[in-house]
Parts: C-alpha cells; structure tokens; sequence
C-alpha cells in the first residue's frame, strides 16, 4: 500500500498515523502482536517486543499473519531484517509444549529435540525435570507447571501449555438481565479470555472490569476465588455481583482481616493471603479449601510476589487477570504472562471515552515555588529525604485550597502518599481522611457520604488508589506520591474517570514543587497517561485562574520521557 498508515522501522517501533483513513482497521491488525507505547495526539507508537509476539502466538496467531499485517499497512517497505526476526523470535513458541500424557501424567515435549536438549542442560530448567520418556518427552512433575513455564519463558522458550483445566466444583452462575447488557468490548474481553482459558484482561479504570469478571463466572459456572486489593473493593466486587448476577448473600464469602469464610465464591484480600506469622504464610491453605474452578486476579499489576509463588501451584485452574494497565514497576510482566496467562483483550483509554463509557478529563500540572526556608532545607537534606521534603512542602497548601475553589460544585478528591500531609490537609480544609488505619466500617461511611454528596471533599492516602467505586468524583488533587509510579498515576486518573450523570469532564490536578525530585518524578509518572492519549497543561501555580476558569498555561505538551 504505497500510502498505508503505518511506519514499520528497524528498531521494531511502529508509528500509526491516527488521522489516516485506515488507521483504527490498521490498529486492530498489529493490536495482538505490538505494545502501545505512547498514544498523543496524531502518531502513535507502538513496540513489537518478544513477549508481545509470544503474547500473539498464546493466542492464536502466527508469523503469516503478523508479517502481513506489517506489509499491508506500511507507507515504506518494512525492513527484511525486521521480518525475518519476527518470525524467528515466534518460532520459538510452541516448539516445546506442556501435556497430559496417558501414562506419566505432565510431560514437556517437543517438536525439536535440539531444543529439548538445550533446556534440559539449562541450570535455571534442570531441577525442574523428571525422567526422561524418550528422545522427545520428559516427565514435569505437576507442581513445578507454574515455575517451569517461568523459567522458559526467561531462557528464550516459552513453552505452550496444552496441559488444559480442571473445571472445578459445578456451581450455578448466571447473569441477570434487568434492563441492561454487556458493552461489545465487555463481551469482546470475556470471549478473548474464554477463548484461551487463561489471560489478563486490560481496560481503563471505570470501564467495567467487574462486569467481565462477573460474565467469565457465568461462563464457568464453577466455584470462584476472586482476589482484590482490600476490604473496601471486595464488597464492591459483592454488591456489584448480587446486582448483575444470579448469586445471592449466602453464596458469597468474604474472606479478610474481619471475616474468614469460605463459600462457592469467595473474595480474599491480598493482604489477607500474604500475611505472614512467624514466617509462615497462615492462610494459603484457602487455596486448597474448595476445587475452584476460576480464580479471578483484580489489578493484577499489583500482585504481590507470594501470590505469584501461589499462582505458580494452580496451573490447572482457570486464572482471570483484570487490570487497567500492565505496567509493573518491578517489570515482572513476563511473570504475569507465564503464570496468569498471555494477554487476552486490550483496549485504549481514548476508545472508551470517545464511546461515552468513561469521562473525558483535563489533566493539569501546577507548579509550586518553594519559599526560601523551603529551598534551603531541600538544599542541605540527606538525597533519601529530598523527595518527601518537596512532595510534602507547606507552600503547596495555598496552592491546593485555589484548585478546590475553582470547582465550588463538584465532588472533589485529595490523594497523597505522607500521612501527616494528609492530616495537616484534613484540619485545613476541614475534609474527613482515610488512611490505612481507617477502620472499613468508617472508609464505608464516609465513601457513601461522599456518594450522597453529604461530603464534598475527602483527603485519602493511597488506599483509595485502586477499586474504590466513586462515580460522581469529578475533581482530583494529587499532591504527593510513591516516587514515579506511572501504575499510580493510572490508578489515580481512574478515580475521576467514571462517567458523569450529564456527561461533564473530569478534572486531575497533580500539585508539585519547581525544581525538585518532586517535579522529576512527576513527570515520569505522567508517561503512562501520555500514551494513553492523554496531555498535560502546565500552570503555574501564580497564575492558576479562579472559579471555573482556565488559567494560562506555561507550556501545553506531553509529558517527558
């Protein structure tokens, strides 16, 4: 196509033009197989990565497809080298695969010996294997599925799992249909999951990932085991589930820091899971307390490394990752793919919004002077101290209350990381806080009344950072953070993203200190909203304009990188 809408170069990046004519036609042929890496306004990047690829071959698709993609949509000839590597690198997947054998149970095979060799004699492989069968064939015994596909996947072949799923205990699920349906991307999601078993889910916060949590129990009909962040998203996950679903109270557990029980759906916290006594892990025996047929991962970009270690032992469980954004600042995305699954559906932030599912939103950053005394003590701080030093600067107060009072009508958040910040924030602004010692009864109170719009503006600590269900939240205020978490940034716009009852735009406000770490890792936090499609205006803080009205910005651009 002499005029295609895609720039394929030699480093692997993709550039999607997001004007051209064939531009979403094009996105959805490289979607399965490249990872969106910045979404602004005209030209997309994308990345082809071996994880990516392998991501396309787990779930169906093969070297033919991807190099046809590349040719049909590039406005220049695709570099040789480029499709040559791509069909090597997903070559790779599949040529060893994880079966059921009739006599010895799980076996590694392989369709090139060769191979096979070269793992068996591999250090990080070895001590996972059993006896060999013959030239081909080698016994894996079957707790060691999660853990050998990991250690595969790290040595350069990964390895096909056809070992297949126990379907659990039977356990009726249906969907209600009260006058609603799932959204085509929902039903797009659970047949992309269903389709292969296992895998992760990404959509943006607000979009509905419960609902396709709720639609792959109904397809399942099986016990369930769906793990979340905290007590607060779990009985949302519950109410959301007695709503859309045919399961009643009696059916529905809650297993936590308050309740420990166990029923054909249970919801467990992660902290429950990982808390440890004397060095042991006192709780993962509910793992094994029923024959679970779908285990359900909620933001699964936050799995703790226990869980991991767990997950690696239910391999022969269906496993549903739901998350907003696959980005792990400890970068174990690879560990996600072998042990959850490969991703199954993605879908762009911008797409969801320009379909009306979630609100459109102003990002804006005001940057705040440190006052002299300010400056000083950042200048002569210990470099560990720096950071809080800025994030937590009083000169930042003023600043906050102007933000709020330019949105007199709206219901507004204050997110902060620095628990005296935040209560220094509460008396001044007369706001209730949450935190981390905030008992789930209070949090519960309060979030309501924030629903009811009895209160206006609530201060929280990063503890409503992910799964908290505040639809009319239109206005957030970050003022300090976990450095430069870019999952963070995420989880935060997801606070403000739901959409509004009359289809008004949400606000995100991140309030920084100039020339500081605080400025620096702001702006890396920005990069995975930048890719998302979504701009920053940079205001500063003299020049924020009152009430309803937009200040003039310094500057109007995208993050840096």
């Amino acid at each position: 196509m002499p005029d295609g809408p895609l720039i394929v170069q030699s480093d692997k990046t993709l550039l999607l033009e997001v004007d051209h004519p064939l531009a979403r036609e094009c996105r959805a042929a490289i979607a399965p197989f490249a990872e969106l890496e910045r979404s602004p306004e005209h030209v997309h990047t994308y990345r082809v990565t071996p994880l990516a690829l392998w991501n396309a071959r787990a779930a169906g698709h093969d070297a033919e497809q991807v190099v046809d993609a590349l040719v049909r949509y590039s406005r220049y000839p695709v570099p040789h080298a480029l499709l040559v590597d791509v069909a090597d690198t997903m070559d790779r997947f599949g040529r060893l695969t994880l079966v059921n054998h009739p006599v010895h149970g799980l076996v590694l095979a392989t369709s090139d010996r060769a191979v096979l060799e070269e793992v068996i004699r591999s250090k990080r492989v070895s001590p996972m294997l059993g006896a060999r069968i013959d030239g081909d064939t080698v016994v894996v015994h079957p707790s060691e599925r999660g853990r050998l596909k990991q250690a595969l996947l790290k040595v350069g072949w990964p390895a096909e799992d056809l070992a297949g799923y126990v379907d659990g205990q039977a356990h009726a699920i249906d969907m209600r249909e009260d006058g609603w349906a799932l959204r085509d991307y929902q039903k797009e999601a659970v047949e992309g999951f269903w389709s292969g078993g296992s895998g992760v889910v990404v959509l943006p916060c607000g979009a509905g990932k419960t609902l396709v949590g709720a639609a792959a129990m109904a397809e399942a009909k099986a016990t369930t085991l769906i793990l979340v962040t905290n007590t607060v998203a779990g009985r949302q996950w519950k109410r959301e589930l007695l709503a859309r679903t045919s399961l009643t109270e009696d059916e529905i557990g809650e297993y936590s820091g308050e309740r420990k029980e166990i029923r054909p759906v249970t919801i467990a916290t992660y902290q429950v899971i990982t808390t440890r006594r004397k060095g042991e892990y006192r709780h993962l025996d509910l793992f094994d307390a029923q024959d679970w047929g779908l285990i359900v991962y909620d933001e699964v970009h936050l799995l703790p490394a226990p869980i991991f270690r767990l997950t690696a032992d239910l391999q022969s469980r269906r496993r549903l990752g739901l998350t907003a954004t696959l980005v792990r600042e400890d970068g174990r995305e690879d560990d996600v793919f072998s042990l959850i699954g490969p991703k199954r559906y993605d879908a762009p932030w911008r797409d969801i919004e320009s379909q009306g599912y979630i609100a459109p939103a102003e990002c804006i950053e005001v940057r705040v002077s440190l006052d002299d005394d300010e400056r000083m003590t950042y200048a002569v701080a210990e470099p560990e101290e720096r950071y809080r030093i800025a994030a937590t600067a009083s000169s930042k107060l003023p600043v906050i209350r102007r933000v709020l009072d330019r949105h007199p009508d709206e219901q507004k958040l204050v997110i902060g990381a620095y628990l005296d910040q935040l209560e220094e924030l509460g008396r001044a602004l007369e706001a209730p806080v949450i935190q981390g010692s905030t008992t789930n009864r209070e949090r519960e109170k309060l979030f309501d009344a924030f629903r009811s719009g009895e209160v206006q503006t609530l201060v929280v600590s990063k503890v409503a950072n992910f799964s908290i269900d505040l639809p009319e939240a239109a206005v957030a205020v970050q003022v300090s953070g976990t450095f430069g978490s870019r999952q963070e940034e995420a989880q935060r716009l997801g606070r403000v993203l739901r959409p509004k009852s009359d289809g008004r735009q949400a606000h995100f406000y991140t309030v920084v200190s100039r020339d500081t770490l605080d400025a620096e890792y702001a702006a890396h936090r920005q990069r995975f909203l930048a890719e998302q499609g979504y701009a920053y205006t940079i205001v500063d803080a003299a020049d924020l304009a009152g009430p309803g009205e937009v200040g003039g910005p310094e500057r109007l651009d995208e993050p840096a990188d």
